[in-house]
């Protein structure tokens, strides 16, 4: 089967633009196409669009664009590139609009179109500056169908446009803690910073003072390396920001005159640096009435070497007193050396932040798009089979949730640099930009070409629909969603009909995603049946007893690892992992390829973890083995297997699993209902890794007459209430996933409905990871 035939299941998620093969199709050949510049251009930026348009052409047909001269101007077809201020070129008069405010004319902002005459044709980027110039090429790159060693553009083309917001970047730090980045050298670096100015990108952020280790990956030093992205930016005329956080105590003098020191010297040696961001908290722990006078300091010494340069900072962890004592300084001092704040995770709102902050000052969005848990935007309604195997750092193509979240914050910033920690969110970054530049572009029309640029004009479409079916992956229970399936046999069919692209990175990623949904989707299905079946096994004890019971189920929760499901996924997801560390350095386990952390995109490393409850069930039966009496030995083994079941009229509900039913009413996305323990390789019960601070659950169509009780596991204390009143516990026991009970008066239950809820307890002096939560809950018919 072909991979359009597909279109029927993909055609409900987003709709795409016709502006893709259908239009590319009716277009026009350019034969050895010239370009031809204005003579106004610097020699150097001159010398930058030739370089990217013969690089991106050889690449993609093996041609180049060659550089014109002016008696070229006669042949087939050219390429002029030229300002909006300019009326001719090489005696030919350049195309001109009547208006004020017109798009070319405004900063960034750039006209693509073609004209056709006596068998000539002539694309015009008209441009108010070479920024606009680039982003005039890149659009041109992204419209072009390559085909063989030809390549073609819609017959009619007009492109007027400029961009929305003015700050438009993503944070590519050169650091250990980098899951690919690391693994660069400077000309990976520079493909990758062009690719991303080409999709309308004028900021790049780095972060020059990290205190992590250098990374075994790194080909060359790191001050190397930051002088070398300080020179790429300033080659193709893009912001360059740098991350300087302190997190020391700026009271402490001899520290505080350290880090201007060094930070001086890294002035002193970047070509180019156009922002210093300094985060208030994220990490660091000062005061602003230590942070503000530090930051006039850095000013001047900024000043020195680069004059243009602004300070901004964000308020990351700052509280109402240190918030309210930052805006104030703001109103009494004035400061002109400070050029904005910076919105991040932890900062208070961005609507209030604008309101608040004076109008001179920028505003600058610093959002989160390459985490999925224990972030600032986690995966909503993700199944906890994909957050315990692909967890926080995995491959993340997610085009409709960040168009959304871009969109909501827009109206209150000037623009974005994104936070980002590899190359796993490439297809975020080309949202936020594309986004960034026209609020409006459809999904869609953006991943199509996205797909055109980086794969082919021949595939682009299909790609783009199989981009957003792997967002659909991640949409609710994994084992409800057959269209995973549907997903992975699409994926292979392009996979089989575009073999070209075996060794391109993008393409190995979304394959390795398309594999990786399938496999755990069919590993949890597989999985949870062997516990169901050794549960049915445990039901024997009584008759049996409960060591052989407990043996015979243990070998049947085993078959999981014995007999493993899947493998031809698993062998291919393996390969994919070792084909991303050979093509970008993408590191997907820690022991195997280095990685700095298990959370920094360790995929491989736990592909495998258990999606089914046998290592907790291991330790409990060991617990078992030890009671004195048999009778004690079945009543635990009985709350085992009837864990999710405990009766007729009875309920449960694991609290923070999409799959538990309605009756719970909250849900919560603060980087707390998941867990993190023991680097990832928790032996606990799967439901105790799900929890809540405060969960509300609310039943309907109980028994009138009936006697119930609740049962509560999780962490920490749990003040209950029942119908609003708070109720007294009959047990109480404070550790991991052990039992609270509380009976229910019978006159609350007498209405047939009852509402529970949860008070949250001063907890103010733990660590967060300590804070007491509520992972199951049990309304049980007595």
């Amino acid at each position: 089967m072909k991979s359009h035939q597909w279109g029927w299941f993909f055609s409900a998620l987003v709709p795409l633009i016709g502006s893709g093969l259908a239009a590319q199709q009716a277009g026009i050949e350019l034969r050895n196409p010239a370009v031809l510049l204005s003579k106004k251009i610097k020699p150097m930026r001159r010398e930058t669009l030739i370089e990217i348009l013969q690089v991106e052409s050889s690449s993609r047909a093996g041609l180049q664009w060659r550089r014109g001269e002016n008696r070229d101007l006669e042949d087939e077809t050219i390429l002029a590139i030229v300002f909006s201020n300019e009326k001719k070129l090489a005696g030919r008069y350049i195309p001109g609009t009547q208006g004020n405010n017109l798009p070319e004319n405004l900063p960034e902002g750039y006209r693509l179109l073609i004209n056709q005459n006596e068998g000539k044709t002539i694309i015009w980027i008209i441009a108010t500056d070479f920024r606009g110039m680039i982003y005039g090429v890149g659009h041109l790159l992204r419209l072009v169908q390559f085909e063989g060693r030809k390549c073609y553009l819609p017959a009619k083309l007009n492109i007027v446009t400029a961009p929305e917001q003015s700050i438009r970047g993503f944070q590519l730090g050169y650091r250990d803690l980098a899951n690919s980045y690391d693994a660069w050298d400077a000309g990976q670096y520079e493909k990758y910073i062009r690719e991303l100015a080409l999709f309308g990108a004028n900021a790049i952020e780095n972060i020059p003072f990290d205190e992590s280790n250098d990374s075994v990956h790194m080909p060359i030093p790191r001050e190397e390396m930051h002088r070398r992205m300080s020179a790429i930016c300033e080659k193709y005329d893009l912001d360059y920001w740098v991350w300087t956080p302190a997190a020391f105590d700026l009271r402490d003098r001899q520290k505080r005159q350290a880090m201007l020191a060094t930070h001086s010297i890294f002035y002193k040696n970047c070509p180019r640096l156009d922002n210093v961001f300094f985060p208030g908290g994220d990490p660091g722990e000062n005061h602003p009435r230590q942070v503000m006078p530090f930051l006039r300091d850095l000013s001047f010494r900024l000043k020195r070497y680069h004059p243009d340069a602004g300070i901004w900072i964000s308020l990351q962890g700052f509280s109402a007193e240190e918030i309210d004592y930052f805006y104030h300084y703001l109103d009494e001092k004035k400061p002109d050396w400070l050029r904005g704040v910076v919105s991040g995770p932890g900062s208070p709102p961005i609507a209030e932040t604008r309101f608040r902050l004076p109008q001179q000052y920028q505003h600058r969005h610093y959002p989160d798009i390459t985490h999925n848990l224990c972030c600032e935007y986690p995966v909503k309604n993700w199944d906890q089979a994909f957050a315990l195997t692909i967890g926080r750092e995995g491959i993340n193509p997610m085009p409709g949730f960040y168009a959304k979240i871009q969109q909501k914050y827009a109206p209150f910033t000037d623009g974005f640099i994104a936070y980002s920690d590899g190359a796993h969110d490439d297809v975020n970054k080309i949202i936020w930009s594309q986004r960034g530049w026209d609020g409006n572009k459809n999904i869609g029309e953006i991943l199509v070409e996205y797909c055109r640029f980086f794969f082919a004009a021949t595939v682009a479409e299909d790609a783009a629909n199989g981009i957003l079916a792997l967002e659909n992956n991640w949409r609710g229970p994994a084992i409800a969603n057959g269209g995973i399936e549907t997903t992975f046999v699409f994926w292979q069919n392009l996979q089989k009909n575009n073999p070209r692209l075996v060794k391109n990175w993008r393409w190995q990623m979304l394959l390795l995603r398309a594999y990786y949904d399938t496999y755990q989707r069919r590993r949890k299905i597989y999985e949870q049946g062997l516990e169901k079946k050794a549960n049915a096994i445990l039901a024997l004890a009584p008759e049996i007893g409960s060591e052989k019971a407990m043996q015979r189920a243990l070998v049947m929760l085993n078959k999981a690892d014995t007999e493993p499901v899947a493998q031809d996924l698993h062998a291919k997801i393996v390969q994919l992992c070792d084909d991303l560390f050979h093509s970008i350095g993408l590191q997907t386990d820690m022991l195997k390829y280095h990685a700095a952390g298990a959370q920094r995109g360790c995929i491989l490393q736990f592909v495998n973890y258990p999606l089914n409850n046998r290592w907790w069930l291991a330790d409990e039966f060991e617990k078992i083995k030890v009671m004195k009496s048999k009778s004690e030995k079945l009543r635990r083994l009985k709350i085992i297997r009837t864990w999710e079941n405990p009766g007729q009229g009875s309920y449960y509900d694991n609290i923070s699993n999409i799959e538990t039913g309605p009756r719970v009413l909250t849900t919560q996305y603060d980087a707390c209902d998941v867990a993190w323990w023991n680097g990832g390789y928790s032996r606990a019960r799967l439901s105790s890794q799900l929890f809540q601070s405060s969960p509300v659950l609310q039943y309907e169509d109980l028994d009138f007459n009936g006697r119930y009780f609740i049962r509560v596991a999780g962490q920490g204390e749990a003040l209950l209430r029942a119908d609003g009143e708070r109720l007294e516990p009959v047990l109480y026991n404070k550790g991991l996933g052990e039992f609270k009970e509380f009976i229910v008066p019978r006159h609350i239950t007498r209405d047939g409905r009852l509402r529970v809820t949860f008070d949250i307890p001063e907890e103010s002096h733990l660590n967060w990871r300590r804070y007491s939560h509520i992972s199951d809950i049990w309304l049980i018919k007595r």
